[in-house]
């Protein structure tokens, strides 16, 4: 079969970086043009030096239509802005890893809507979508730890959430708390009970059990801060995302266990795992892992994953691969190679 054309744009930073590493060696695509105005003419492989060897492309200052899939790798609000700048072929397929075109209110571009990109909760959906909005990392994550309990209507009350997040969580673009001499040997909370991401996870939920949402409320995070309690935080790593979460349930921990695998078959990338579960586990990987306890009237769930991969470029990929009719772990069973 033919292969996939490909651009990127934002193709220097973190998320940029790891869509080439898996790109490249990917069976099934050809990479057009990786852009990136501040550097183009520059070797990729000068920037994402782990690339030495692996590539000889460049980046770009130009980019065209003569693809088949588009990727956005740009901040929160750059992705509409260069949308709404330039002209893209209605036949060019989109992946959007930013934020801004995931939630429904806001999912229009060329008469077409963004089908939210999650596979474990829409793949279906997504084979024969034209635009595709990448879901947040730590809405990947939290998602995954509680469809199957959604599914089944079980999210009856309030969900709690500890999630902590690595380092390049915050993008490549240096701030006072991504600073090594600052990040190291320490744990900070951020955005308590208000993290952006509530926003798309409670539709989510929503999707699978009306009525999740409480009516009141002026707006949508308004009425998520209802049931969702999600306390953020910054660890002293590089990548991968912990979410440990517990809520009231009545069910028992083998009937959970029973859930989750049957909500779970057949998703090449989301397991569960009776044994307790560490991060190391799925850094490099596309992985979700999944751990379930019962204790009392308390259903305490652990999910893992790395953010940079099954969070960002990993599901992209994965989401491409969905899109063009190929295997949909095409590309992402190796390890990645980056840091």
């Amino acid at each position: 079969m033919s292969k996939v054309k490909v651009g990127i744009i934002g193709s220097a930073g973190y998320t940029g970086g790891e869509l080439l590493r898996i790109l490249i060696h990917h069976p099934h695509v050809d990479i057009v043009f990786a852009y990136s105005a501040s550097n183009a003419g520059n070797l990729i492989a000068d920037v994402h030096t782990d690339l030495l060897g692996d590539t000889s492309l460049r980046f770009s200052d130009t980019f065209h239509s003569d693809i088949d899939v588009l990727f956005l790798c740009v901040g929160h609000g750059d992705a509409r802005k260069f949308l709404e700048a330039n002209t893209i072929e209605p036949h060019v397929k989109i992946i959007d890893l930013s934020q801004d075109y995931r939630l429904r209110a806001r999912t229009e571009y060329q008469g077409r809507s963004f089908v939210y990109g999650l596979p474990e909760l829409q793949r279906e959906t997504i084979r024969s979508a034209q635009y595709i909005a990448n879901p947040g990392c730590f809405a990947t994550g939290i998602q995954l730890a509680l469809l199957p309990l959604a599914a089944q209507g079980l999210l009856t009350g309030e969900i709690h959430i500890n999630a902590t997040t690595g380092s390049t969580g915050a993008g490549q673009k240096p701030s006072t708390t991504s600073h090594f001499s600052w990040r190291n040997n320490n744990l900070s909370v951020y955005k308590a009970f208000t993290h952006q991401h509530l926003q798309e996870i409670s539709e989510s939920f929503e999707s699978l059990q009306p009525g999740f949402l409480p009516a009141d409320g002026d707006t949508l995070l308004q009425r998520a801060q209802q049931r969702i309690n999600i306390i953020p935080q910054r660890g002293d790593f590089t990548r991968g995302i912990l979410s440990a979460i517990y809520l009231d349930s009545p069910i028992s921990e083998a009937k959970a266990y029973e859930l989750y695998e049957a909500f779970y078959a057949g998703h090449p990338f989301t397991h569960v795992s009776e044994a307790n579960i560490d991060l190391k586990q799925v850094v490099n990987t596309n992985k979700c892992i999944i751990h379930l306890e019962k204790h009392g009237d308390k259903l305490f769930v652990v999910s893992i994953i790395d953010n940079l991969l099954k969070g960002a470029s990993g599901q992209a990929v994965q989401n491409m691969n969905l899109l063009s009719g190929l295997e949909e772990t095409a590309g992402l069973k190796l390890k990645s190679v980056g840091f």
